[in-house]
Formats: C-alpha cells, sequence, structure tokens
C-alpha cells in the first residue's frame, strides 16, 4: 500500500525507539519483553493520538476547516493532544468531555485537566456518561457553522479510518525498525480502547504480509463488542487504504479481564503494574490505558500464556500526563 498519496501533516521527526526492557524481563522470568516508546511522540505530552492527528488535521486542512471538534473523558489524552495540533495550526479547537464517571469533571484538576487550561482550550462542554457523543459534537458544529466558521469533526480517540491510517504507518515504521535491528518478534501487545490504534496496526502488518500476533488488552469494553469493533475500523481502513490482502476476522484477538469496575477506574494490578515499569525501567505508564494494557500483559504471562524465550513488543500509547491526577493512588 501506498501511503505518500495521503495529505499528512508531520508532527514526528524519526521514528520512536524499541528499547528492550532488561530488568522487567529478569523480572517476570518469562518473555523477553521490548517496548515501543510512542510516549515519545510529539504534540503536548506525546502519545498514540500524535500519530493519528497527522492524518485528521491534514484532512482537516484539506476541507478548508478552521476549527477542530473532538470529544472524550474527562481526562482525556487525546483531547489533549488535537487541542495542541489546533494550536500549532493556528486553528481553534472546540472539546466535549463526557462525564463516564459521574460528576468526575473538575475544570480545575491536575493531569489533562491542567493542560487544557495552560493551552487555552477556551470553549469545553461537559456532557453525562452515556451521551450520543457525535449528536454533542453536530450540536457545536452547528454553533460554528453561525458563527461563520468551518468545523471539522474529529471522532473520539480519532478512531475513524483516516486517524488508524496513522498506526498503518506506525505498523511499517516497527517493520523496517524489527528488520534493522534483526529481531524476531512473536506477538506484539497494544491497548485496545477506541480502536484505531488496534485497527491500524492489524491492517498495517497484515497487509504487508507480516502475521506478527497483536494481542489487545480492552480497557473498556467485553471482548465480543471491542472484537467487533476493530473488525469494523480493520475493513473500513483497508477499504480507505485500498488494502488488497483481506484480513481474517480471526486476527482481531481481545482479552476483556483487565477492565475492573469500568473506563479509567483503578485496579489493583493497574497500580502494581504503573509502579513496577517506574522502579524498574524509569518508564511511566498511565491509569487508564497503559497501566491496565501492562497489568494484562504481566498476568498472561504469569499465566503462561506468553512462553519463556518468546519475543513481545508492547505498544506505550503514552497518556503519561494523567497519572498526575491520580497521585492519590500511589500515596
Amino acid at each position: 500500500m501506498n501511503l505518500s498519496s495521503i495529505p499528512r501533516r508531520k508532527y514526528n521527526y524519526g521514528p520512536t525507539p524499541i528499547e528492550r526492557l532488561n530488568n522487567l524481563s529478569e523480572y517476570l522470568d518469562g518473555p523477553d519483553v521490548y517496548i515501543k516508546r510512542d510516549d515519545l511522540l510529539g504534540l503536548t505530552g506525546g502519545g498514540n493520538k500524535t500519530r493519528k492527528l497527522e492524518f485528521l488535521v491534514a484532512d482537516a486542512l484539506k476541507n478548508n476547516a478552521d476549527t477542530l471538534i473532538t470529544c472524550g473523558a474527562v481526562q482525556s489524552n487525546h483531547c489533549r493532544l488535537t487541542l495542541s495540533a489546533a494550536k500549532k495550526e493556528q486553528l481553534d479547537c472546540r472539546l466535549v468531555l463526557e462525564e463516564r464517571v459521574s460528576d468526575s469533571y473538575n475544570l480545575n484538576a491536575n493531569g489533562n485537566n491542567f493542560l487544557f487550561n495552560l493551552l487555552d482550550a477556551g470553549d469545553i462542554t461537559v456532557v453525562p456518561g452515556g451521551s450520543d457523543m457525535m449528536k454533542e459534537m453536530e450540536k457545536v458544529a452547528d454553533q460554528v457553522r453561525s458563527e461563520g466558521k468551518s468545523p471539522y469533526i474529529i471522532p473520539g480517540g480519532g478512531s475513524n479510518e483516516i486517524g488508524a491510517t496513522g498506526y498503518v504507518a506506525c505498523a511499517q515504521e516497527i517493520m523496517t525498525q524489527l528488520f534493522e535491528h534483526s529481531l524476531d518478534i512473536d506477538y506484539i501487545v497494544t491497548t485496545s480502547g477506541s480502536a484505531g490504534t488496534h485497527a491500524g496496526l492489524l491492517v498495517g502488518m497484515e497487509g504487508n504480509n507480516n502475521h506478527i500476533p497483536i494481542v489487545g488488552i480492552s480497557v473498556n469494553k467485553e471482548k465480543k463488542v471491542q472484537e467487533e469493533n476493530v473488525y469494523n475500523l480493520v475493513k473500513k481502513t483497508s477499504d480507505y487504504l485500498n488494502v488488497q490482502n483481506r484480513i481474517d476476522r480471526k486476527s482481531v484477538n481481545v482479552f476483556d479481564d483487565y477492565v475492573g469496575p469500568g473506563y479509567s477506574l483503578p485496579t489493583d494490578r493497574m497500580k502494581e503494574a504503573i509502579k513496577l515499569l517506574a522502579q524498574k525501567e524509569g518508564i511511566l505508564l498511565d491509569p487508564v490505558y497503559t497501566g491496565k494494557t501492562m497489568a494484562g500483559f504481566i498476568d498472561l504471562t504469569r499465566q503462561g500464556y506468553f512462553k519463556k524465550g518468546d519475543k513481545i513488543l508492547f505498544i506505550h500509547t503514552g497518556g503519561s500526563p494523567a497519572l498526575y491526577d491520580y497521585t492519590s493512588l500511589f500515596q
């Protein structure tokens, strides 16, 4: 597939590193663990949404938009990065935040809320959990049009076929790095949330006849629902990029045992995983996504799903700014 014909802005400069986690590998006494440091991507605080926004913002500019509208939870990494991209491009930005946990929004909270303020978000709409977020964003878009401006709606997590293209590109980047380092990976482990990262990796790998199994750890939905979400986006992304290889439904693999009481709600395994990575490798995870994903990986290793000698590539999707709104968990 040829991605060079698709409009793209550049917010990243060179591939993010892949490093071996020597201390964690020794501690687990199982697989050899490597990590893809997408927490080091560009824009404010980095994270996986930066790759998606390279394509989404380019499409917005192609369509002569002057205002980005997007949505997320009250500590949304995606909203932080969309706002950051808007500032870089000198576009307006409107955020719609969903209180997935009742009364969880605090204007003066730390973490991403602090960064919303620092970046001068200006226009934030807060809606109850369970709201129809596309409908809520359309309301904001109508308001933007009434002001004589041109809105561009980006779905939650940037997870449509345009945004997922960012992780198709990432898959190609990974394949190049593995070749250059003569590294033969047995599994890729990724967060599976709004589905764009998971789907993009699948399209990028399978579309290039690279059949490394991708294990998704759900952070919000049950296995059956999440696998269907990922596969639907795989199909849309494949069609968008004119991928000739048919990607089998069986290649979508999600574990849903690590969500805990709900999206963004703490678990003991998540806390253990965050402490472990910080104290063993000096790497920060976040409590909503990568903390639960690493918790899943560690538990699957302890269960024997990942075997001694397997080589695992863990995708660090970023999100560590949110950690600073959860400090009470670690005190």
